[in-house]
């Protein structure tokens, strides 16, 4: 079994409910950020993090991802009949993803700053970590509301509450998905164990980020990306 990761899961299998009228005909990660679909934007990420293979789950309007990742001979589909959540979806795609730890990634966000793959491999340490998030401080976290979702002590353990937001990416050992007996569930049931055995840490992104849920926060990424001189 390995002990670093060299694969990736990059969600893609949700409905898309608060894009409204964008997603009607078409996934959320094929809606256009800057010119490109938000699933390149993603992927952009693993290629230059040279990630080995990729897996992409899929659910609404499956065909039209497939399709447009149909040159990509490195990246595997997950088709999700039902959706299985974070927790799931996970599970289900570790036949293509193989044993070990894995980088998960949303690919609803837009970056800036450091490669966000390539900082949680510097950052990972096998010995002590079965995962490791990571998180945007919030004043550099756009398009996201609220109070944050967990703080990290001296040592870069984390706790859930106010604090720092949750960026979607991160690395995480899989074995304990065999022990969840539901079908559909989030990861969040992993790292509430994680966090109680002292086994979940967080390092804090050097660069910005915008969840592109929504459909206003199209416009803020591609902000974002011409204040840093990406597009």
């Amino acid at each position: 079994m390995r002990h670093d990761p060299d694969a990736l899961m990059l969600f893609a299998a949700g409905l898309g409910t608060r894009m409204g009228a964008l997603t009607a005909s078409r996934p959320k990660p094929l809606i256009p950020v800057a010119g490109r679909p938000l699933i390149d934007h993603a992927l952009q990420l693993t290629e230059a993090a040279h990630v080995a293979h990729v897996v992409v789950n899929l659910h609404y309007l499956p065909e039209q991802i497939e399709a447009h990742l149909a040159a990509r001979s490195e990246i595997s589909l997950s088709c999700e009949p039902v959706l299985l959540e974070t927790g799931g979806g996970l599970r289900q795609a570790l036949p293509y993803l193989g044993a070990g730890p894995v980088f998960t990634l949303n690919s609803d966000a837009v970056w800036t700053g450091r490669n966000p793959i390539e900082q949680l491999r510097a950052a990972w340490r096998p010995d002590e970590m079965d995962a490791l998030l990571l998180l945007i401080e919030r004043g550099n976290a756009r398009g996201h509301s609220g109070k944050g979702d967990f703080t990290i002590d001296a040592d870069g353990r984390i706790t859930r509450g106010p604090g720092s937001v949750y960026s979607g990416a991160q690395i995480i050992r899989t074995e304990r998905l065999a022990a969840i007996p539901d079908a559909k569930f989030s990861l969040n049931l992993l790292w509430d164990q994680m966090i109680a055995e002292g086994r979940a840490f967080g390092v804090v992104h050097q660069g910005s980020w915008c969840d592109v849920g929504r459909p206003e926060g199209i416009a803020e990424a591609e902000a974002m990306l011409r204040e840093n001189g990406d597009v």
